[in-house]
């Protein structure tokens, strides 16, 4: 008998942005045009829950205004050590913080960072900072490749201090290259994935495939599906954030991780999703199958392109490698498989005979008949069946609020 719980949007949910929420984040800005940035970079750095404090030196403030700042951060934005009899404790700031980003970063800035020059609050916060200092560089090409420059980051690097690489692209000398601040979205992943993953899956290594696969049929035409992988990088990006190890293996997809720390690898067929996930399974302690793989794939793939010259083409198909059912069968005690149903009628009885046939943990089961889910869409409707016999039904979600259910569920078995 399956017992059966409905949950609201609320059970198993987390804020997709909770990595910052409350987090203090300390900005301190030099003299660059990139400095605009720092304006949408606070905005977002606010908008996902974190506490902004910035410092600004007297050459920013020619870049961009303290009042614009000081609006969007719901802080004061400081610039001296002392303001009307007041002082900036920068010993405080530095202990205050959870990080201390100082982006832009100028070159002249760079350098006194690298020799201990304290002659602004900005330096004379970083040189009392107890908190991890994170360094975004903007400058000109010629200035990035400079040696100097170089040995001072050797140099800032040498001291503890993690650096943003740049970018390369459009510099406001009119120069295309080198030397370009990371963007603000850049910048927010990366202070994420260095100083906010928790810990709830610390020590776990996840294999995930997401995506479709494409099975050739002649040079220029193939069999696939509209998979668009966007449910299993959510669940990779979620799985990275609470502290685990992620291989993600892709079938061909536009999506883009927002985390450099996730392996990513990219696959066609079915045959080589199937590969690679032999490859990498016996050393992973969750396996989540969330791609959707091709069940046949062409016996013969025609080496020149097929003329179109008879009114009806047959194609011989034949079934390939069913990879849930080769890791339900060689799973160990120690692992836990989650497969994917994707159905279109008689969906609780195909997904409770997949998960019984093919010995996994749980199905997540998704209907095409379900509004706005499934292929294509960045919102999702689930039902979790589980081997135990429990049934939990969500309701329409974004793909990341989905993704965090499956965690949350994932985590709440392995704890039983």
């Amino acid at each position: 008998m399956i017992e059966t719980a409905v949950y609201p949007t609320v059970v198993f949910y987390y804020i997709y942005s909770v990595m910052l929420e409350n987090k203090k984040i300390l900005i301190g800005i030099t003299g660059s045009i990139a400095a605009y940035k720092i304006i949408l970079l606070t905005r977002l750095l606010v908008k996902e829950g974190a506490v902004v404090k910035i410092i600004i030196t007297k050459a920013a403030t020619d870049f961009v205004s303290p009042l614009v700042l000081s609006t969007l951060s719901k802080n004061i934005v400081l610039q001296d050590l002392s303001s009307n009899s007041e002082w900036a404790n920068h010993v405080q700031l530095g202990r205050w913080a959870d990080v201390f980003l100082i982006s832009p970063l100028s070159c002249n800035t760079l350098a006194k960072l690298a020799n201990g020059i304290c002659d602004n609050l900005l330096l004379a916060t970083y040189l009392s900072a107890t908190c991890p200092v994170v360094l975004a560089p903007a400058m000109d090409e010629d200035m990035w490749k400079h040696p100097s420059t170089k040995r001072n980051l050797d140099t800032v690097k040498s001291f503890g201090n993690s650096v943003i690489d740049v970018n390369n692209g459009e510099l406001a000398s009119g120069l295309i290259g080198e030397g370009r601040m990371a963007e603000p979205e850049q910048i927010i992943n990366y202070l994420k994935e260095a100083n906010f993953r928790t810990t709830e899956f610390k020590d776990k290594k996840v294999l995930i495939t997401a995506g479709p696969t494409v099975e050739s049929i002649d040079p220029v035409r193939f069999i696939s599906n509209h998979s668009s992988g966007k449910m299993g990088f959510a669940i990779a990006e979620s799985l990275f954030a609470k502290g685990a190890e992620v291989v993600l293996i892709a079938g061909p997809t536009k999506e883009k991780l927002q985390f450099a720390g996730i392996t990513r690898i990219d696959v066609v067929s079915a045959n080589d999703m199937y590969a690679t996930c032999m490859e990498y399974a016996a050393n992973s302690d969750i396996l989540i199958m969330s791609a959707a793989v091709a069940d046949y794939t062409p016996v013969v793939i025609e080496k020149n392109k097929i003329k179109k010259k008879e009114s009806s083409l047959n194609i011989e198909l034949t079934k390939t490698k069913d990879i849930l059912s080769a890791l339900g069968e060689q799973k160990t005690a120690n692992q836990f498989l989650v497969g994917f149903a994707l159905e279109t009628n008689n969906e609780i009885d195909n997904a409770l005979q997949k998960l019984n046939k093919k010995n996994a943990d749980c199905i997540v089961l998704n209907s095409l008949n379900d509004a706005n889910a499934g292929f294509g869409f960045d919102t999702n409707k689930i039902t979790i069946l589980d081997k135990s016999g429990e049934r939990i039904e969500f309701g329409l979600k974004s793909k990341k609020e989905v993704a965090e259910d499956i965690v949350s569920f994932i985590k709440s078995k392995l704890n039983d």
